[in-house]
């Protein structure tokens, strides 16, 4: 938990004894708060039976970087970022995830 806590005083968040506490601003500009649970691993549900625990660490980061977004779209973006980076190019990502053709293959 002590990623969470770094999370906390980076972004300014509030907290209390079971819940991280995300102030946003919605659509009319009213300040609404977000409480995510405290516990290592949130459930998000994709679809029918399509389901993923992800770190709390990640919920919080998907939250606070894109407030306006579902959670469900947020999540994948706060993943598809760093692996984004890493390859230089989208293509490469679709390619590395088995989405793409095989180069060089017989």
């Amino acid at each position: 938990m002590d990623e969470v806590r770094e999370l906390i005083k980076k972004y300014g968040l509030e907290e209390d004894h079971e819940h991280v506490i995300i102030p946003i601003r919605s659509g009319d500009g009213s300040l609404q708060r977000c409480f995510l649970l405290k516990r290592r691993f949130l459930r998000i549900v994709f679809g029918e039976g399509h389901f993923h625990d992800y770190p709390l660490e990640e919920i919080i980061e998907a939250t606070v970087l894109y407030p306006d977004m579902p959670l469900k779209e947020s999540i994948l973006l706060v993943h598809i970022e760093p692996e984004v980076h890493a390859a230089g190019e989208i293509n490469d990502m679709v390619e590395t995830r088995g989405e793409g053709e095989k180069k060089n293959t017989d």
